[in-house]
């Protein structure tokens, strides 16, 4: 068996303990195996691929990103091509991947990524490559499975920044505004807002009122805490208003942000307090791995083995109630998994007081 590994969309920790677990147990049936580097986007080369054994994955558990490299404009059916008059346009350039794949003498791919990836990976089934999933995005919002790799680190990250924050919120008698990662669910927003006691919790799943916020923060001061942490979703959104888009290009999703800076001048107008905003960002993608995160990559990148073995193709390893399962990639491909709000983890937020804009 000769198979390839690639890691596409944005990093998170945990990618390369996948990747270890992935080739070690490939190796260890006696396969060859060889990474994509940077996404799909080495495909399009002279040097597709990387020969990947022992050397190249020892003492990578426990190191952030990915070794491969990736790429969130590598769309194989939406490629962009710069044009002769400096614009960009996009191509289906998707066949290319079936002929370097046959030209290669690869049997299998395990794609690591995100709701992008898979909605990739399902055209590509359907040209004929035969593929196996692993879970990956910080924003755990892939339908059908419980955690992915990366969302535990990144979580914990944002915890530890608002913990800093609140202590110099609190010098201050200040508002401070946290923008999160987490596209169009909220996530990461709720379960570290609500881990380091935000007073307020915006996510895209509720449209959040600004007068019922700053009603909030005036509740705050006037009973003794003078000073008020706001945590909100890149992807949250004003009752009756639109997300807010910093933009978009060739090849790629829109770029959210922005919501953040709003806040901060409108609650500080509104309250008449100082305030100020920060964006986490990419800081949330970064840094090492926690123990968590460790684990369940190399028992992801280890299941996506055994289903390649056992001639699973076409199915995605998902994380349900502790146990590894196979779901089709085709289930995935065009949906996310919001946060729901009649969950335990919403009605915890709202029974110890924390406003979530509604």
């Amino acid at each position: 068996m000769k198979i390839a590994i690639n890691t596409g969309g944005g990093d998170a920790p945990g990618l390369n303990a996948a990747i270890r677990s992935s080739v070690l147990s490939a190796l260890k049936r006696g396969w060859e195996v060889y990474g994509i580097r940077n996404g799909y986007g080495s495909l399009y080369t002279d040097d597709p691929f990387i020969r990947l054994d022992e050397d190249r994955v020892r003492g990578i558990t426990m190191r952030g990103g990915t070794i491969l490299g990736t790429a969130n404009r590598g769309n194989p059916f939406e490629m962009p091509i710069r044009q002769e008059n400096g614009s960009w346009e996009v191509e289906d350039r998707s066949d290319r991947v079936v002929e370097v794949f046959e030209e290669h003498g690869i049997e299998a791919l395990v794609a690591i990524g995100g709701d992008g990836s898979m909605h990739i990976a399902n055209r590509l089934t359907e040209k004929g490559i035969r593929i196996v999933g692993v879970p990956k995005t910080i924003d755990n919002d892939i339908w059908g499975c419980d955690i992915t790799l990366g969302f535990d680190t990144a979580t914990t990250t944002a915890t530890e920044a608002i913990d800093k924050l609140t202590t110099t919120a609190e010098a201050h008698q200040r508002i401070m505004v946290v923008e999160m990662m987490g596209r169009y669910a909220g996530w990461i927003t709720l379960h570290s807002g609500l881990a380091a006691s935000a007073d307020v919790i915006l996510i895209p799943e509720i449209p959040f009122s600004l007068d019922i916020v700053a009603d909030k923060i005036r509740h705050l001061d006037a009973n003794g805490h003078n000073y008020a942490i706001v945590v909100v979703a890149e992807g949250a959104v004003e009752k009756g208003g639109e997300r807010f888009v910093k933009g978009k290009k060739a090849g790629q999703a829109e770029i959210l942000g922005g919501v953040g800076e709003y806040l901060e001048k409108e609650l500080g107008e509104r309250t008449g307090k100082e305030s100020r905003s920060i964006v986490l960002g990419h800081l949330q993608r970064g840094g090492t791995p926690s123990s968590l995160d460790r684990l369940i990559s190399l028992r992801y990148g280890a299941a996506a083995i055994r289903a390649v073995e056992n001639s699973n193709f076409n199915r995605l390893v998902v994380m349900q109630e502790n146990q590894l399962r196979l779901i089709p990639i085709s289930d995935v491909a065009d949906k996310i998994k919001t946060v729901p709000l009649d969950g335990d983890t919403i009605r915890t937020a709202q029974e110890i007081g924390i406003c979530l804009g509604e």
